[in-house]
């Protein structure tokens, strides 16, 4: 088992300092020590490398009860810039934040169906990551990083996708044909793990030790926060819960099993359902997921009944899967996420939640609630943003202490 180094341990603890104060700035390290349970020394001295970092700033003092007035902190948003990129099966979105993760500029290129080489997702991501940082008119030396969402199995400390069921690619050296566009650090990982650090930072996860994000997309996976930290497994592959069985010799999916949830509730799958139970429906645009989602999420509240049979049918299939994730995982919240989830939005969760209630063990059950995600920007290029963040930091402990100049680097050992 791989053991943490005392840099490693140093990096964890800005991070978490820095995550606090994001949370709640301004704020003291008084504050800080409590809600971290970090020694008033550490988190004195960590509070003093940020602000060497420029990442902090001081901004005044706090009355405090019968003792001397308390120095606060806050995010120093002008410090630097962070990006985040979603790579998805039909589309790449790119959001450049400041420090305190507060979106300033956001740019989208569509993938049409055959637009899947990984040269050709390059040249989506270079592009929009050009245009987010003119957009924002930041000097390269501002970005501190990109981090990098892309579907399926990812190597992090290689940069390497090594397994894309939907676009079948196999041990793909995706960050280095990135960085031949990009000059900036890059930092890859999965939508899962995106969307889960999302939630947990800024989402219906917060303060939840024990969570579940459902990422519903083209693809479908189980982001996990358990036992109050982000959970990879010994490959970075957990999660992978949208290619388990739901029906035995069921659907063929891209990952050449049959019956995987993800061939009933993610997007294609979704359009299946559809296309079985009304071939000639107007709802259904071929080729085309996000059109036929929105005349499904539009028919719904039309009361049309082919839009509600069909989301019935599909909250059915998910709810039985999220009942395994109940009963296996006993979360304290299960987190309906991705651009599926927001675009079937109320009706989806309804239906799901008395799936949920028809599978479900009802002690696991009577403990979770089930939601669909609040965060109102896109989760995974935030949550992709942190691992830009996270690298930041690690290449910053590389650094003689005040040197302020981005390093580039690779990502922080699992959190």
């Amino acid at each position: 088992m791989k053991r943490g180094t005392s840099r490693d341990i140093r990096t964890a603890n800005r991070y978490e300092v820095l995550r606090q104060i994001i949370a709640a700035s301004p704020t003291s390290r008084q504050e800080l020590a409590a809600a971290t349970g970090l020694s008033l020394a550490t988190v004195a001295t960590l509070v003093g490398e940020l602000l060497d970092l420029r990442m902090l700033t001081e901004v005044g003092f706090e009355d405090s009860a019968g003792g001397r007035p308390r120095g606060l902190v806050a995010v120093n948003t002008a410090g630097g810039a962070l990006i985040g990129v979603d790579i998805a099966e039909t589309y790449v979105r790119v959001e450049l934040f400041d420090l305190a993760l507060d979106v300033l500029a956001r740019a989208d290129e569509d993938m049409r169906p055959g637009e899947s080489s990984p040269e050709q997702v390059v040249g989506h991501v270079a592009a929009a990551v050009g245009s987010v940082v003119a957009q924002a008119g930041v000097e390269g030396a501002r970005v501190l990083g990109v981090g990098v969402s892309v579907p399926g199995q990812v190597d992090r400390d290689t940069g390497i996708a090594e397994y894309a069921p939907n676009w079948d690619w196999h041990d793909v050296p995706l960050r280095d044909l990135l960085a031949e566009h990009i000059p900036y650090p890059l930092h890859l990982d999965n939508p899962l793990r995106a969307c889960a650090v999302a939630e947990s930072w800024f989402g219906a996860a917060r303060g939840r030790g024990d969570a579940v994000v459902v990422n519903l997309g083209t693809g479908v996976g189980a982001g996990l926060a358990l036992g109050g930290g982000l959970h990879r497994g010994v490959s970075n592959s957990a999660g992978e819960w949208g290619h388990t069985t739901l029906v035995l010799d069921g659907r063929l999916c891209h990952c050449g099993n049959h019956g995987c949830v993800e061939t009933y509730v993610g997007a294609p799958g979704i359009m299946r359902n559809l296309r079985e139970l009304s071939p000639g429906s107007a709802l259904l645009h071929p080729e085309e997921q996000t059109a036929t989602i929105d005349a499904l999420a539009a028919g719904v509240a039309a009361q049309d009944p082919v839009a509600i049979e069909v989301v019935r049918d599909t909250a059915r299939y998910l709810g039985a899967g999220i009942s395994d994730l109940v009963n296996l995982l006993n979360p304290e919240v299960v987190v309906l996420s991705s651009w599926v989830a927001a675009a079937l939005g109320e009706p989806l969760l309804r239906e799901v939640r008395e799936a949920v209630a028809r599978h479900a063990l009802r002690r696991p059950l009577a403990a979770t609630e089930i939601v669909l995600s609040p965060i109102p920007t896109d989760p995974v290029c935030l949550g992709a943003a942190t691992f830009a963040l996270e690298g930041a930091l690690q290449s910053a402990g590389r650094r003689p202490a005040g040197r302020t100049a981005p390093a580039k680097g690779r990502t922080a050992p699992p959190a």
